[in-house]
């Protein structure tokens, strides 16, 4: 996981399989420099496919260095502010000195800026973009009195939930209508399958088995279950079982009891797994 203003430092190509046209369009975004909001389910891809797209855009202009310099990432959260994303003044020895905030950095360095889980930030705080996402595409920063232009290559792209939506935590309409939006959800079998078996390393009986398991787990509309099982959960049993935990057991601890604290549930997610599971 990456936390508040975090860069990764990876310089492999970050693994994503494309279930759509999802990269053919977030290209075509990046080159008219329009900004994106990704929707869709927790755990479904959504931060892996940004770091893909970040690595992709930038070995095709040349930089072959490493993400931290391609995407900066920010996990919203309720207590975040406009000055957490923008900057502040520090004291360092006897000096005042301005301290670039994760959003300003980016703006100045010509990154991809992804606000991870927006709707989880203030209202207030989320303002502070509008500027960036229309044809100023610059950045206010009140502080310091000063009009920072965007570097040609900055893009914003912010993303959220929207199973978790309510009237309290929903983006405002003008917010929402600045961005190209992208929506994702859970994968078909196959795909999953491909995913699972890729990223834990298991076999592709058991990773189809996963799959399956996610498939179900994702109609229990009736029990109250909103979203079913995350890919993520998957890969987390499927390593498990790589690692010697019994299939059943693996799933017992990174699925069921992962995803609810409802003891019906965690039963209906069991019988599934009993079912699909040796």
């Amino acid at each position: 996981m990456q936390g508040e203003g975090s860069t990764s430092v990876r310089t492999a190509e970050p693994w994503y399989l494309p279930v759509g046209d999802e990269v053919e369009v977030f290209e075509a975004a990046y080159a008219a420099r329009l900004p994106v909001l990704l929707k869709g389910p927790t755990g479904c891809g959504k931060t892996r496919f940004v770091e893909h797209m970040a690595w992709r855009l930038a070995e095709r202009r040349g930089r072959h260095e490493d993400l931290m310099s391609r995407l900066v990432t920010v996990a919203c959260h309720e207590d975040l502010t406009a000055t957490d994303l923008v900057g502040r003044y520090l004291l360092s020895g006897d000096e005042t000195v301005w301290m670039d905030g994760p959003l300003t950095r980016a703006v100045r360095t010509g990154a991809i800026c992804y606000l991870d889980e927006v709707v989880e930030a203030r209202k207030d705080t989320t303002v502070v973009v509008h500027a960036l996402t229309d044809h100023r595409r610059i950045l206010p920063i009140e502080k310091t009195a000063e009009l920072l232009e965007a570097h040609p290559d900055f893009l914003l792209v912010i993303s959220y939930n929207p199973g978790y939506q309510s009237v309290v935590k929903d983006l405002k309409p003008s917010t929402r209508q600045r961005f190209v939006s992208l929506e994702f959800d859970y994968p078909v079998v196959d795909v999953e399958t491909e995913i699972v078996a890729h990223e834990s390393g298991a076999d592709r009986e058991l990773a189809r088995r996963l799959a399956l398991i996610g498939e179900k787990t994702r109609n229990l509309r009736e029990h109250g279950f909103e979203e079913g099982v995350s890919t993520r959960l998957l890969i987390y049993a499927a390593r498990l079982v790589v690692g010697g935990i019994e299939p059943r057991r693996a799933c017992d601890v990174a699925i069921a009891r992962a995803i609810s604290d409802d003891v019906d549930v965690q039963r209906a997610v069991t019988e599934i797994v009993d079912v699909l599971l040796p």
